[in-house]
């Protein structure tokens, strides 16, 4: 359990360049077993990499298991975000979140994720380099905000993305609050944004408009009914949690899978031939890309598939343990801290052949819509993302735009360091080229 008070915190955030299972996690399994516990900020956590207790735990949150995570995460994404809420609170959230980004909104929002792709595109191919992280992360983020909360950094006096650069540096770091620190300044971003989106809400309550046009109106609608459980800070704290999460796990996702393919010119040519196919059986090669379309990139899907499985960008899935529990030969006591470990599910010998290689086709005849006990990159149970179609939409529309019109060149960076979360340090610089020159 470590020394007392830290328990093991320094050695779990401790920074690695593997692609394999953390050291930490997997230094213990040698020992342990695939379930063993540690001391992670002063509290007792059960770590599992067992499928059969992962799935457990997934199928059993509400009863046996509620989501739970550190306080300082808590104190990082706010005491009322939504990964802390449970039971109807929670479901009515998911609820208003799926009518932003469900199926039948994203048909709509196809056109501007496509135009918003092409854009950037064009704008990068004019540039002598571009660092792949930090310009999609923009590019999804400037989209977002203006899906969310009509945002345009062009017309804005004060820079949003700025704070939330701020409050990414110091996410995954060991948690003191003093100046100087990642963690203080994680905090001083997420003041600030939060300061913000406030200012933002009130100018719209101020100024409101006739038509509902994005969230913040359905926010507002909500927030003057007279029966709403909503509160002004539940819905700051999920507008702040949507947009961290819309921008910056896609953002590692696609800079990871465009490595991929420069590393692997075979996954290139058959991506490229599913996309160019596309563009051929329409009637106007120059028409929009469609729903039915998306739907048919049989080989894209295999593609994001094994991305995320090897991105791994989600470290651990934090729960806790409402009543003692017994499983196989454990007793799991209430009140104990449990965290899912996906690396681990992800990179198992006995269900991925040689787990480390990247390989579409190992997807091939699989149709994957939710979590199972061997791939859990969009969480699982109840809580499993609501945002991962709206995921999948825009890295299948940006791969699209990129294989079918641009080629590109990788310059330098691309090394991955995991704290324990997956980061790009030196970025990932790439020349990017129209196919015609």
């Amino acid at each position: 359990m470590g020394l007392p008070l830290i328990g093991e915190t320094l050695q779990f955030f401790a920074p690695n360049t593997t692609s394999e299972i953390p050291p930490f996690v997997k230094e213990r399994m040698k020992r342990y077993g695939p379930i063993f516990k540690t001391n992670l900020v002063g509290r007792p956590v059960l770590v599992s990499t067992d499928p059969d207790l992962n799935y457990f735990i997934f199928q059993q949150e509400g009863h046996l298991f509620e989501s739970w995570y550190p306080d300082t995460f808590t104190e990082i994404f706010g005491r009322q975000n939504v990964g802390s809420l449970h039971g109807f609170m929670y479901k009515y959230l998911k609820n208003m979140v799926l009518n932003l980004f469900g199926p039948e909104s994203l048909k709509k929002m196809i056109p501007e994720i496509e135009q918003a792709a092409s854009k950037r595109l064009k704008k990068w191919s004019q540039q002598e380099s571009v660092e792949i992280k930090d310009a999609t992360a923009t590019m999804i983020f400037d989209l977002t905000a203006k899906k969310l909360i009509s945002y345009d950094q062009d017309s804005s006096s004060e820079n949003l993305r700025e704070n939330f650069l701020a409050f990414i540096q110091g996410l995954i770091s060991f948690p003191i609050d003093i100046p100087g620190t990642a963690y203080h300044k994680c905090l001083q971003g997420r003041k600030r944004a939060m300061k913000m989106l406030k200012n933002l809400l009130n100018e719209r309550r101020m100024n409101p408009r006739k038509q509902q046009s994005d969230f913040f109106d359905h926010v507002l609608e909500e927030l003057h009914r007279d029966d709403t459980i909503l509160t002004e800070g539940i819905a700051l704290d999920l507008m702040f949690v949507l947009l961290f999460a819309s921008f910056e796990t896609t953002s590692l996702a696609l800079t990871l899978a465009m490595k991929f393919l420069s590393d692997h010119p075979k996954v290139l040519k058959q991506l490229t031939e599913e996309h160019e196919a596309i563009v051929n059986r329409r009637q106007n090669p120059d028409s929009g890309l469609t729903w039915k379309e998306y739907k048919s990139m049989t080989f894209t899907f295999q593609f994001i598939n094994e991305t995320v499985r090897l991105a791994n960008i989600v470290p651990g899935i934090f729960r806790k343990v409402k009543r003692d529990i017994q499983f196989k030969d454990y007793t799991i006591p209430a009140g104990w801290a449990v965290m899912v470990c996906p690396p681990a599910v992800h990179l198992n010998p006995t269900k991925y052949e040689d787990p480390l290689t990247f390989n579409p086709w190992r997807w091939d005849g699989q149709e994957i819509n939710g979590a199972t006990r061997h791939f859990m990159a969009f969480g699982g149970g109840m809580r499993f993302c609501v945002g991962t179609e709206f995921t999948k939409v825009q890295m299948a529309t940006f791969l699209h735009c990129l294989v079918t019109k641009y080629r590109w060149n990788p310059i330098k960076g691309g090394n991955i360091v995991r704290t324990p979360g997956l980061q790009f340090p030196d970025g990932y610089h790439v020349q990017i080229l129209e196919r015609d020159t």
